[in-house]
């Protein structure tokens, strides 16, 4: 028998893949999946305020293993490149929010006003750290500016998210009365402290147990999520949400999204920064983080909350298929090939 015959017996005549430029993210599909569980057996009564009470426990605990996570002394090391982070913070936390106040006039006509805050909170979100990492490594880009981008930014998203909900989305997130204030300072400021207070007694069990960890992080946010969505299906979210309204929403998202990479890409390039540079900023300052952002709505929307999600949960799987698609194009640059370090993205 040939080695070509062995060969190809020794492998499946079908073997199905998906494309590289596809990443369909596993999580998503549990997220999918988590929704489709709170849609057949939504919990109601009882159960329904234990699960939200385990939540609440749950969304504190993220935020203390955030700030238990962030290294302050990273941090402050990266302050040297403040031209690049404050140019990645405009793009989060001013040119999102602004082509967020853009769309209101879109509803009716396109979006429910439900669907449009939920699109609003969405531009509100602070920066993700990992895919921005992961993308600016594919490309050739700055790894170390990327994650102290994407620290600074979710840093400067706990704080000025809810503030910013609370300006440009008004009632809807509470406001700023009393009770959303104690909120915001109850689940997530108190419990990030103190996360950076014990952190350099708690950083070395972190470390040790990152994977472990790392499914709390994720089963935690799939709480949150069922939580909001059994309420939602109690009050009838589905009847609120036509097929229509939905595509229009992706649709609204795919520009949004296009909008901010071109943005981004070209600004820098007209600041003045070198090539790869403004791959960090192209990917830092494009793309909303689903950790911390579900959480976050889960205290500001309270009972409205599966609605302000669901934009979210989409543009996420849509930045990470579009941004493959670049990272993987731009690390083709044949000055990308010849001057760029290799790097590695810190596991």
């Amino acid at each position: 028998m040939s080695r070509r015959t062995s060969q190809s017996q020794s492998q499946p005549l079908f073997r199905f893949r998906l494309p590289s430029w596809l990443p369909v993210d596993p999580y998503i599909l549990m997220l999918i999946g988590t929704v489709v569980l709170a849609t057949l057996l939504p919990a109601s009564g009882t159960a329904a305020e234990a699960v939200g009470g385990v939540s609440t426990g749950a969304v504190a605990l993220l935020f203390f293993l955030y700030g238990a996570r962030l290294s302050t002394r990273e941090a402050l090391d990266g302050l040297r490149h403040w031209r690049l982070h404050l140019t990645v913070l405009a793009c989060t936390f001013v040119l999102f929010p602004l082509l967020g106040l853009a769309a209101k006039g879109l509803v009716p006509y396109v979006l429910t006003p439900e669907l449009y805050g939920g699109l609003l909170f969405l531009c509100l979100v602070p920066s993700t750290i990992q895919s921005s990492i992961a993308f600016t490594s594919i490309a050739r880009g700055n790894v170390p500016a990327a994650i102290c981008a994407g620290s600074f930014s979710s840093l400067v998203g706990i704080l000025l998210t809810p503030l910013l909900a609370a300006l440009l989305i008004g009632g809807s997130a509470g406001g700023f009365s009393a009770d959303s204030v104690l909120k915001i300072v109850l689940q997530l400021l108190v419990p990030f402290v103190a996360g950076q207070l014990l952190r350099r007694w708690v950083g070395g069990f972190l470390v040790r147990h990152k994977k472990a960890l790392g499914y709390v992080d994720r089963g935690s946010i799939l709480l949150v999520v069922y939580t909001a969505f059994s309420h939602g299906v109690t009050e009838g979210i589905w009847h609120q949400v036509s097929p229509g309204r939905l595509g229009a929403l992706v649709g609204v998202e795919a520009v949004l999204l296009a909008a901010m990479l071109t943005l981004s890409r070209y600004g820098a390039k007209r600041l003045g920064f070198g090539r790869a540079d403004r791959i960090a900023i192209q990917f830092a300052g494009s793309k909303k983080s689903l950790a911390a952002g579900l959480p976050m709505a889960s205290v500001l929307f309270g009972a409205e909350a599966s609605l302000a999600v669901l934009p979210l949960m989409l543009f996420h799987q849509m930045q990470l298929m579009v941004c493959a698609v670049i990272a993987k194009r731009r690390s083709g640059d044949a000055d990308a090939v010849r001057s760029a370090p290799s790097v590695t993205v810190p596991g």
